[in-house]
């Protein structure tokens, strides 16, 4: 039988991120092989992840980033089964690589960056071994980005909710970029701006503002002009550019925008939130 000493324990333990105890038994079981003993922890935790399966992962981190041109920016959401794992460095430590991932690669999608290399696993893969470590599901739940010519992210304290927004200027004050990010997260926008709403949220809306005015006894004949009016304050509520500033109601992020830069506008937005 191989003889198993510290500094292979420390290796392994360095890859996997898995404990000591654990590294020094797949060593052992490997008969010192190092490639088996790797796969040992990740069948470990495939194990467990199969186990925990039917657990709900409604915990974790938030995370948005944006490259070093400021082009593009990326968000992902790491989900764990409790907050006690969400705030565990080792868990926030690979929250923070796999962003890192999404960044430096571009993957099209969540499973496109499930899919991508990671320390000798992929992404998923790594997921699945941490599993094993932790011994709770883990779910890498979302990712969405946006490329524009600046993009902003804001990631409130706690990371349970993020924000990332697109431009169409670059070079500006980036208070101005911060500014409409955090007006993002607090406010809630369903979009950009009017022409920007589905069409099925609109009729809804319609619908419900029809319907309320029914009920308060308005003439049949009125409703539907009652309901126009209603869809106005839902579009200057709900709808980025035509919100309220925040930080100065007297006028709306379009004007502020406008006021920075005529040509200074919003592309597209993402926001994510874990129950808070």
């Amino acid at each position: 039988m191989a003889t198993i000493n510290a500094a292979d324990v420390a290796k392994l333990r360095r890859v996997t991120l898995a404990g000591m105890m654990d590294c020094k038994k797949a060593l052992e079981e490997s008969d010192g092989n190092f490639d088996k003993a790797i796969e040992i922890i990740r069948e470990k935790g495939q194990a467990v992840a199969n186990k925990r399966a039917d657990r709900e992962a409604t915990e974790g981190v938030v995370l948005a980033k944006v490259a070093s041109n400021g082009k593009l920016g990326v968000m992902t959401v790491l989900n764990s089964e409790t907050d006690f794992v969400a705030k565990n460095a080792k868990f926030q430590e690979l929250a923070n690589k796999i962003i890192d991932i999404a960044l430096a690669k571009n993957p099209a999608d969540l499973e496109a960056l499930k899919a991508l290399p990671m320390e000798g696993s992929a992404v998923g893969g790594k997921i699945i071994e941490f599993v094993g470590i932790i011994g709770e599901k883990l779910d890498l739940s979302y990712f969405e980005k946006i490329e524009a010519a600046h993009v902003q992210a804001y990631i409130h304290p706690g990371n349970r909710l993020a924000t990332l927004v697109g431009f169409t200027k670059a070079g500006l004050d980036v208070q101005v970029y911060k500014d409409v990010a955090m007006q993002v997260a607090a406010m809630n926008p369903v979009a950009v701006d009017k022409a920007d709403v589905p069409e099925k949220t609109v009729a809804q809306e319609l619908e419900i503002g029809r319907e309320q005015a029914r009920l308060d006894g308005k003439p049949e004949e009125m409703l539907d002009k009652i309901a126009q009016g209603k869809l106005g304050k839902f579009f200057k509520e709900s709808t980025l550019l035509n919100q309220e500033f925040v930080k100065d109601n007297k006028q709306t992020i379009g004007q502020y925008l406008k006021s920075v830069d005529k040509d200074l506008s919003v592309t597209g937005f993402k926001r994510f939130t874990l129950n808070l």
